[in-house]
């Protein structure tokens, strides 16, 4: 983590236009087999979720790990559960994002203009965030993370490659009709911070698409009267954030798809059932079994 930080510094300081990865930093024998045999059935076969995805990781860290999928796909909720879980830091540049504007810095205003067009943030803005973010873990004795929301483009992927080691690329799935539902019904508790969503969705399936039933996550009563907004959830702002990821953030796909570290994963229901699925489809079904903060994550 220290070094990342490191490498982040001077990337920062000397300018990140223009800058392509010449190497990768290699990460444990048994994970890259592993990833290489799923990428192989990415190509030869389409998407599929693999029966068991091996992890090996540098003795001295935790995992690194990346969620990709459109916006409202669930990316921070289950990358915070999985970060729990595996003890390692829940990244999520969003929320960065809205610390800067809840605690006025000098980038507020520049930051605020562009969510609420519905805009990618420039590189300079998100590097910048992302090392202050670590600059702080590090001091805190973090190792590994789960980064959620980044990278957004082959660029930003690129660069990461300079100061990390990444194992596993999450590609969360979910048709767009229900993710501009999820997006309208997101609220957040102006007190706690917390995450709910009142959109109860129940869409009837079609062909070989199956129904999806999601019952509203809602919060509890102490933040009931609390709920906001995001200025982003707006159905204009989200379809624009959509074309955006399917123009510029769908291609992170391909980059990772080739380097073997693709997994991608259909979000067919709520919590209850899509977390389980989950972890089996990461290998880590003996998470569940005998631990208190696993059962408590099912709900």
């Amino acid at each position: 983590m220290v070094a990342a930080v490191s490498r982040l510094r001077t990337m920062m300081r000397f300018g990140v236009h223009g800058l392509r990865t010449s190497w990768v930093r290699p990460m444990g024998t048994a994970a890259r087999a592993s990833m290489d045999v799923e990428g192989w059935r990415e190509r030869e076969q389409g998407p599929s979720v693999p029966v068991e995805v091996v992890h090996s990781q540098e003795v001295d860290r935790g995992v690194q790990w990346v969620f990709l999928g459109c916006p409202g796909v669930g990316k921070g909720t289950y990358a915070s559960r999985l970060a729990k879980l595996l003890h390692v830091p829940h990244i999520a540049m969003g929320d960065l994002v809205r610390r800067e504007i809840l605690n006025l810095t000098p980038m507020a205003e520049q930051l605020k203009k562009i969510m609420g067009a519905g805009q990618l943030l420039p590189d300079e803005i998100i590097f910048r965030l992302l090392t202050k973010r670590l600059e702080n873990g590090a001091s805190e004795g973090e190792t590994g993370f789960i980064l959620d929301g980044f990278p957004r483009t082959v660029h930003q992927a690129e660069i990461m490659d300079e100061v990390a080691s990444i194992d596993l690329v999450v590609n969360l799935k979910l048709r767009e009709d229900v993710l501009i539902s999820k997006c309208l019904g997101r609220r957040i508790c102006s007190e706690c911070g917390g995450n709910f969503n009142v959109a109860s969705i129940d869409v009837d399936g079609y062909d070989s698409v199956p129904r999806i039933l999601m019952p509203p996550l809602l919060p509890p009563p102490k933040c009931a009267s609390k709920m906001t907004i995001r200025a982003d959830d707006t159905e204009d702002v989200v379809r624009a954030r959509l074309r955006i990821y399917y123009e510029e953030s769908q291609p992170v796909e391909d980059y990772y798809r080739a380097k073997g570290l693709l997994l991608n994963f259909d979000v067919a229901g709520g919590i209850p059932e899509t977390w389980p699925r989950l972890l089996s489809a990461l290998n880590l079904e003996d998470k569940i079994s005998g631990s208190h903060d696993s059962r408590k994550m099912m709900a």
